[in-house]
């Protein structure tokens, strides 16, 4: 799905494996081409997304739950409909309050997210 020849236009939900990335998450990598990509988080009650940094610019939406979001040092509690904006390099990460789904968009896409699905 990584080059522009092979992307599918339509992505259905049930046909997008879950990856288990830690305790109490998992996600799917909805789709991507180089320059962008859409992920979907789901949280268990108290899963963290630890704190950490990327080059990528993100922004990201609360489909359901609340989540304590911290980004750059300010925190904030979010709740389904609400999202962030998470510039490139800025040191964030959230704490699932109630148990939901973050939609994460990236640019350019995450390579060590498809690496890491495709167990590179």
């Amino acid at each position: 799905m990584g080059t522009t020849e092979s992307l599918k236009v339509f992505i259905e939900n049930g046909d997008v494996p879950w990856e288990v990335t830690g305790p109490g998450m998992k996600r799917k990598i909805m789709a991507w081409d180089d320059r962008l990509m859409v992920v979907k988080v789901e949280f268990e009650v108290s899963a963290v997304g630890a704190l950490h940094q990327h080059h990528h610019t993100q922004i990201t939406h609360v489909e359901s739950g609340r989540f304590e979001v911290e980004i750059g040092g300010e925190k904030k509690v979010l709740s389904a409909g609400d999202a962030f904006y998470v510039p490139p390099h800025a040191l964030h990460g959230a704490v699932c309050l109630e148990a939901g789904v973050l939609i994460d968009i990236f640019s350019p896409m995450r390579e060590d997210f498809v690496m890491n699905a495709n167990g590179r």
